[in-house]
């Protein structure tokens, strides 16, 4: 059995002469929770609705749990909890009424359905409310009721579009917690375009821009890549010669100074790919009788991480000529 629940190759969808999804493959593990980057209009959301059999694609191939969602689609919505951005919900049922016929349109057994209904609410939060209208509550419980009605039939892939667009700090503490307690029993894809998200919530990423995948990796990875060597910030006591003595040591390729305060500076220290330099700064530092009030390495942000992919993928990009791909 393959370790992935997800397999997206060559993912193509065109509106007319629009390009909305462009050659996307990535993979998703069984029970890993996968960020999907990127800005608005990226094709985030026309790549989740081809997975969860909403749009059939131009080209290319899904398959979620072996299954493809073009050829079976029937086996792979029986696999998927979908929660889109626009949280599809009756607003005139109450929360109990409406998980009831969430459950009845995923042909649940009728016994189990209470039972269900009962666990899902108290994962979600909603023991409180089970019996108000959808339509009185808040941002926050209706996001919650819509992901109580993805939950419903305990699928094992989760497609969550979105899910904390429009709701407040606490709410989105909240419902961050509830995904990554979710993980490990479900496989979840998680899309966004609030870079924080993913750096909380997710174990990998796929960032797209403009419908095409720019990078596919962890977090840390794409840190590593991108800044071609480590780096280390380090804050000394000391005098002007610290500068000239750390840039001296081996493996060290350049030192400047980050900020300054009478004779506390702070050093930015890029070494050598591969080269670990913290234990020749700090003798150095503690040798030439400097005070060491500081020493951490340095890690590019998620922001700055996709501003550098999206920028260079923007100067790569293919001209608007291209042929359109179809299936056949």
């Amino acid at each position: 059995m393959s370790d992935l629940m997800i397999e997206v190759e060559g993912l193509t969808k065109n509106y007319g002469i629009t390009r909305a999804v462009n050659k996307v493959s990535f993979g998703v593990r069984r029970g890993e929770v996968l960020g999907f980057l990127g800005p608005n209009g990226a094709g985030k959301s026309t790549t989740m609705k081809i997975l969860t059999c909403f749009l059939a694609p131009t080209a290319g191939r899904a398959l979620v749990g072996g299954h493809d969602v073009f050829t079976d689609s029937l086996e792979v919505r029986k696999r998927v909890g979908y929660l889109p951005e626009d949280t599809p919900i009756y607003r005139d049922m109450t929360v109990l009424e409406f998980l009831e016929f969430a459950a009845a349109m995923r042909g649940m057994d009728r016994d189990k359905v209470p039972g269900r209904i009962k666990e899902i609410g108290q994962r979600c939060g909603l023991g409180d409310v089970a019996g108000k209208l959808v339509g009185e509550l808040s941002k926050g419980f209706r996001q919650r009721v819509g992901l109580a009605q993805a939950l419903i039939h305990d699928p094992e892939v989760l497609i969550l579009d979105e899910p904390t667009a429009g709701l407040d700090p606490k709410q989105i503490i909240e419902t961050r917690d509830l995904i990554r307690s979710l993980a490990g029993d479900h496989t979840i894809i998680l899309s966004t375009h609030i870079l924080p998200e993913v750096a909380q919530t997710c174990e990998r990423v796929v960032i797209i821009n403009k419908g095409r995948v720019v990078a596919v990796d962890t977090p840390d990875n794409l840190t590593h890549q991108l800044k071609g060597a480590a780096s280390l910030y380090v804050q000394v006591d000391g005098d002007a010669s610290a500068s000239d003595v750390l840039a001296g040591l081996p493996g060290i390729r350049n030192v400047s100074v980050s900020d300054r305060h009478a004779n506390i500076v702070g050093y930015e220290i890029e070494s050598e790919d591969n080269q670990d330099v913290r234990r020749d700064v700090a003798r150095a530092v503690v040798d030439h009788g400097w005070g060491l009030l500081e020493l951490r390495p340095m890690r590019m942000s998620l922001e700055e991480i996709f501003l550098q992919l999206t920028t260079e993928e923007q100067r790569t990009e293919e001209p608007a000529s291209e042929a359109v791909v179809t299936n056949g």
